[in-house]
C-alpha cells in the first residue's frame, strides 16, 4: 500500500515569532481566548458611560462563563488564567478586573483550602452569585498581615462574628457593588476565639442580593477611580454571624492556649495560605500588561504606516513612520514588548514547575517580573499613545482605557515598590552570578557578541547590589530601618537591572531555540537592541568598573542607531506575530487606513451638493 503525504510548509517567520511571544503551544493555549474575543459580545461598543460599560463587563464574564467547560478547571490552571487576561486586558480591563477576582482569588481559594471538593460550588461556577475577595483595609495595604476586621469565635452558636472595629479596617476597594448580581465574598479576618488570636483566616461570606447589602454588612461606594470602571467599595461588618462552615480550613473551637512560638509560626502559615492566590495574580498582572503593551504597540505601528506627512521642503506625502523621530521610539517598544513577554513566560514556567525547595526563588521572580512588566507596560503604552497625537486621546480609539488601565496592574496584587523592596532584602543575601570580570581585558569585547552583552548585565546588577551592601554595612545591625534606608536607592536599581538580566537571558534561550533564517535574525536584533539600551545607561558605571573602554562608550550611540535602523524596517511584521484578531483591530478605527471615514458626515455637502463646475481659467 502506497501512503502520500500531504506536504507540510514550514512556519513562517511571523509564525515562529508569534510562538516566541506566546509560547511554542500557542495556539492549544491562547486559541480559545483569541477566538472568543472575535465574537460579537466582546466587540467594542460605541457612546456609553461608565456605568454601562460597567454592566456590560459583568454581562461579559457571564458569556465568558457560560464559554467555559468548567470555571473550576479555568481558576485550577494559572496558565489559562494568565492567557484570559492577557486577551482579555486590551479589550475590556473592567472585564480582565472582575475575571481575575471571580476565577482566581474567589474560586481559586476556596479550591486550594478545599481539595476534596466537599464544598458545592454551585452558585459560582454558574454565576447566580459572583465571588469577590476581601482582603485589604483603608488603613492596611501592604501590611495586610496586620489587618484588623475580626471573626470572633461564638461558642454558643458554633460559629463566627465579623466585626468591623473602626474606619481603618474598613474592606477598601472590593467589587462589592449592586452591579454584576448578589455578590458573596471571600473575607480575610483575625480568628479570635477566647481572647486568643489565631491570626488571619478566610471566610466564606454572603454579602448582597440584587437589590442591597444584606443585614450586618455596610457597602460604600468609592469615589470613581481613574481607569476602566469597577464597582469598587469600601465594606464593613457590624456584629455578622456566619456558621462554623464559612472558615475555611479547620478551627477546633477549644480556646487551648498554645506556645507562643508555635502560635506564631501558625499565624504566619495561615496568612500565607489566605493569600497564596497572590502568586498566580501577579501572574495574571503581567500577562494583563504584556498583552496591553502589544495592543497598544499594534496600533501605534499601524497608524503610523497608514498617516502621512509631508516629506522634507513641503516634498511628497510620506507615512510619518518613515521619519527616524516617530519609529525610532517605537522600534525600542518592540524591543521591550518582547522581553516583556518573555520574561512573563519565563517566571510564568518557573513558578509552574517549582518544587517546595525552589517555591521563594521561584515567587519572587515571580514578583519582580509583575512589577517590571507593568513598569515596562506603562512606559510603551504612553509611548504608543504620544506616537499617534490627538487621535488616541479619544475613548473610540481604544488606547486611553489601556494608559489608565496599566495604573491599575502596577498597584494590584502588592504594589511594585513594595514587590521590588522585597526582592531587593532577598536578593542582598541571594548567591547571584558573578560578573565575568577577568576574562578579557576592556575594550576587547565585541558590542555585537550577545555573550558579551550579557556580561555586562550581569556586572549591572552585581554592581548596584553590592553598592546596597556596602551601604547598608556603615551603619549599626541595631538600626534596621537606618540600614535599609541607606541600602533601598541602589538596591531598587539591583532589581531593575536583574529583571533586565531574566528577560535577556530569556531574550537568548528564544533565540538558540529558532531554526537559523529570518525569525531567528528579526529575534536577534531586537535582542541586542534590548540590551545595548541598557548597557547604554549604565555605561558610566561599566567604564568605571573597567568593564568598558571610552571607545566602546563612544560607540554605544551609533550601535544603538543602527540597531534602531535594522528593527524599524521590520515593524510591521513584528506586530503582525503579536496575533492580534482583525475583529478588534476594526474596532479601534485608527489601526485602519480608513480610520478617517470614522469621523465622516454623511449629511455633509460633500456628499449631498452636486459637484462644482471648475471656474474657466482657474489656475
Amino acid at each position: 500500500m502506497t501512503v502520500t503525504l500531504t506536504p507540510t510548509a514550514p512556519p513562517s517567520t511571523v509564525e515562529l515569532l508569534t510562538g516566541v511571544l506566546l509560547g511554542s503551544g500557542y495556539r492549544r493555549e491562547h486559541g480559545f481566548w483569541q477566538r472568543l474575543i472575535s465574537t460579537e459580545p466582546f466587540r467594542r461598543p460605541a457612546g456609553k458611560t461608565p456605568e454601562e460599560r460597567l454592566a456590560l463587563a459583568y454581562e461579559r464574564l457571564r458569556v465568558l462563563n457560560r464559554s467555559l467547560d468548567s470555571g473550576a478547571r479555568l481558576a485550577a490552571d494559572p496558565r489559562a488564567l494568565a492567557a484570559l487576561h492577557e486577551w482579555m486586558g486590551p479589550v475590556d480591563p473592567a472585564l480582565a478586573t472582575v475575571a481575575g477576582i471571580h476565577y482566581n482569588l474567589f474560586l481559586g481559594s476556596l479550591l486550594d483550602h478545599d481539595p476534596v471538593g466537599s464544598r458545592d460550588l454551585s452558585e459560582y461556577l454558574t454565576m447566580r452569585r459572583i465571588g469577590t475577595f476581601l482582603c485589604t483595609e483603608v488603613a492596611h495595604g501592604n501590611d495586610a498581615a496586620s489587618m484588623e476586621t475580626t471573626a470572633t469565635y461564638d461558642r454558643a452558636r458554633d460559629g463566627f462574628v465579623l466585626h468591623t472595629p473602626h474606619a481603618g479596617a474598613q474592606k477598601f476597594m472590593p467589587n462589592t457593588g449592586r452591579a454584576g448580581g448578589p455578590k458573596t465574598g471571600l473575607v480575610a479576618a483575625r480568628l479570635m476565639d477566647d481572647g486568643t488570636d489565631h491570626g488571619v483566616r478566610l471566610f466564606l461570606v454572603p454579602l448582597t442580593d440584587d437589590e442591597q447589602p444584606l443585614p450586618g454588612v455596610r457597602v460604600r461606594p468609592l469615589p470613581a477611580r481613574m481607569g476602566s470602571p469597577v464597582d469598587h467599595c469600601l465594606t464593613s461588618f457590624d456584629g455578622l454571624f456566619v456558621g462554623r462552615d464559612a472558615l475555611l480550613g479547620t478551627h477546633d473551637g477549644s480556646g487551648a492556649q498554645k506556645d507562643p512560638g508555635r502560635m506564631r509560626a501558625e499565624r504566619r502559615r495561615h496568612f500565607l495560605s489566605s493569600i497564596g492566590r497572590v502568586v498566580p495574580g501577579r501572574v495574571s498582572m503581567s500577562a494583563c500588561a504584556a498583552g496591553s503593551a502589544r495592543a497598544a504597540l499594534a496600533v501605534a505601528v499601524r497608524y503610523g504606516g497608514h498617516r502621512t506627512i509631508s516629506g522634507a521642503r513641503g516634498t511628497r506625502q510620506v507615512p510619518v513612520n518613515a521619519h527616524r523621530t516617530h519609529h525610532g521610539p517605537l522600534a525600542s517598544a518592540l524591543a521591550t514588548v518582547f522581553a516583556m513577554s518573555l520574561l512573563h513566560r519565563r517566571a510564568l514556567d518557573r513558578w509552574e514547575v517549582c518544587t517546595e525547595a525552589g517555591r521563594d526563588e521561584a515567587e519572587r521572580l515571580v514578583a519582580v517580573a509583575k512589577a517590571w512588566i507593568t513598569w515596562q507596560a506603562r512606559s510603551v503604552i504612553v509611548q504608543s499613545r504620544e506616537r499617534c497625537g490627538a487621535q488616541a486621546l479619544l475613548e473610540n480609539n481604544g488606547m486611553s482605557e489601556l494608559v489608565t488601565g496599566i495604573e491599575g496592574a502596577i498597584t494590584a496584587e502588592g504594589d511594585n515598590i513594595a514587590l521590588y523592596a522585597k526582592a531587593a532584602g532577598e536578593l542582598l543575601v541571594a548567591a547571584r552570578p558573578a560578573p565575568d570580570t577577568d576574562s578579557r581585558d576592556p575594550g576587547t569585547g565585541d558590542l555585537g557578541d550577545p555573550r558579551f552583552l550579557h556580561g555586562l548585565l550581569v556586572a549591572v546588577e552585581d554592581i548596584w547590589l553590592t553598592r546596597a551592601g556596602e551601604r547598608a554595612l556603615r551603619l549599626p545591625d541595631a538600626d534596621r530601618l537606618a540600614r535599609w534606608n541607606a541600602a533601598a536607592g541602589p538596591a531598587l536599581r539591583g532589581v531593575e537591572a536583574h529583571a533586565y538580566r531574566q528577560a535577556a537571558e530569556a531574550y537568548a534561550e528564544a533565540r538558540a531555540a529558532l531554526p537559523h533564517g529570518a525569525a531567528r535574525d528579526r529575534l536577534a536584533e531586537l535582542e541586542r537592541l534590548f540590551t545595548v539600551e541598557w548597557v547604554a545607561r549604565n555605561s558610566g558605571d561599566l567604564l568605571a568598573a573597567g568593564l568598558l573602554d571610552a571607545d566602546q562608550v563612544a560607540a554605544l550611540p551609533e550601535v544603538t542607531e543602527d540597531l534602531i535602523a535594522r528593527v524599524a524596517t521590520h515593524a510591521p511584521q513584528l506586530v503582525e506575530a503579536f496575533a492580534l484578531p482583525r475583529e478588534l483591530l476594526a474596532d479601534w478605527p485608527i489601526a485602519g487606513p480608513d480610520y478617517a471615514d470614522a469621523y465622516d458626515d454623511p449629511d455633509a455637502p460633500w456628499h449631498t451638493a452636486p459637484a462644482s463646475p471648475a471656474r474657466e481659467g482657474a489656475v
